[in-house]
């Protein structure tokens, strides 16, 4: 087998790779793969990383069976009947990759989406969450101090990697009495709140949180069972959330009445309820000035109705007029200031691809190289120009 790590092309650019220089050594090691590399002056590993440890660089990858990238694949850059490995972003029937997964079928290309490879019981195996919490939260932070000018806190994609910024954090960076409420307890959630600990804010129970008596720098971290209750009354049952989400509403007002910034992390299904309207986004009651939305749903389909659009690594922040409902210039007082970089795990490109290229190599790759294999065909959109089993119900959407 023949295993290709392309270039990644789409805009904005991504630094992030698939298997760092190491990582592609040594699945060279193994009997009968070869790993190729398509060059790049983007990536965080550099070529001569790559070739220092025996790796080939060609710019034709036509003879490679797979194909490993990131983010989506142009359409014109794709190559038929071959294999490809990157985030696709069509399960949950994007409008904008659409054509992408026409071409994708049009072209007999077999498409093994990352977000989608799970074990047996249904848990993801790989995946950048836990970065993009990380960075999420560093970036939610950082929104708060040039709002209200009190502190200042670089950019993390200016440090080397995560251990650098710790140091940052312990030698350099002193909070006022801010208060953060973070949702979400995947790998997103537990990304976030690693990085308000190495802050040093103090994490409370939500119900000390509204109760408002610890001064701060504070933060809580709430399950769906603290911001949502059922309808008909009944007790919380996360199995029965999970199954039938249409039947549960928001109780999440009570943090925005007492939280300065709120960072999300939540999987969320659209038949979920959003956490708040823009009704309450303009209720003089609504502290919230800064919102981190990690998870990036854009409005109206969203969790979060300010989340009109994806902000990018070079212009990372927008204002959001409630009142009007519209993006306006950020930090002013009638404003909330959002964060909605959909990229974030690209501002710590060499630990997140680390992490990354690991999971690959313990999850995929001995699944990979088996003549079948059941994680890779729940995993597979689409094969031979026909989507695969588990994602017959995309029917309509590649249609339209």
């Amino acid at each position: 087998m023949k295993i290709g790590v392309i270039r990644e092309r789409k805009d904005p650019p991504d630094q992030r790779v698939p298997l760092t220089p190491e990582q592609c050594a040594r699945v060279q090691s193994i009997p009968g793969v070869e790993v190729l590399v398509e060059p790049s002056p983007i990536r965080s590993f550099t070529d001569e990383e790559y070739a220092d440890h025996g790796v080939v660089l060609q710019e034709d990858l036509s003879e490679c069976d797979v194909l490993l990238g990131v983010k989506e694949v142009p359409v014109s850059m794709l190559k038929p009947e071959k294999t490809y490995f990157f985030f696709s972003h069509t399960i949950k029937k994007q409008e904008h990759n659409r054509k992408l997964l026409q071409a994708i079928l049009k072209n007999k290309i077999r498409l093994v989406d990352y977000e989608v490879i799970t074990n047996a019981r249904g848990k993801r195996l790989i995946a950048f969450g836990r970065f993009a919490g990380m960075v999420g939260a560093h970036n939610g932070v950082m929104t708060y101090g040039l709002r209200t000018r009190t502190f200042h806190l670089p950019r993390m994609q200016e440090f080397m990697d995560y251990e650098h910024v710790r140091s940052y954090y312990r030698d350099h960076l002193h909070l006022p009495p801010l208060r953060v409420v973070l949702t979400g307890s995947g790998r997103v959630g537990q990304g976030a709140n690693r990085v308000l600990r190495d802050m040093g804010i103090e994490e409370a129970d939500p119900e000390v949180f509204i109760a408002d008596v610890i001064p701060g720098p504070v933060f809580t971290h709430l399950t769906s069972e603290d911001y949502l209750r059922r309808k008909d009354g009944a007790p919380f049952d996360k199995t029965h959330f999970h199954t039938h989400p249409d039947q549960y509403e928001s109780r999440f007002l009570p943090y925005a009445r007492v939280a300065d910034l709120f960072i999300n992390g939540i999987y969320w299904d659209s038949r979920a309820p959003a956490f708040f309207t823009r009704e309450d986004m303009s209720d003089p009651e609504f502290k919230i000035r800064v919102i981190a939305d990690v998870t990036c749903d854009i409005a109206p389909v969203s969790s979060i109705p300010a989340t009109l659009k994806a902000s990018t690594i070079a212009d990372p922040i927008f204002g959001y007029d409630p009142q009007e409902n519209k993006e306006v210039d950020p930090f002013q007082d009638h404003v909330v200031d959002m964060m909605t970089i959909d990229n974030l795990p690209s501002e710590l490109p060499r630990d997140a691809s680390q992490a990354f290229g690991e999971m690959f190599l313990t999850y995929v790759l001995p699944e990979l190289l088996k003549p079948q294999s059941d994680l890779i065909e729940r995993a597979t959109i689409a094969r031979e120009g026909k989507l695969g089993t588990h994602f017959a119900y995309l029917e309509d959407y590649v249609n339209q």
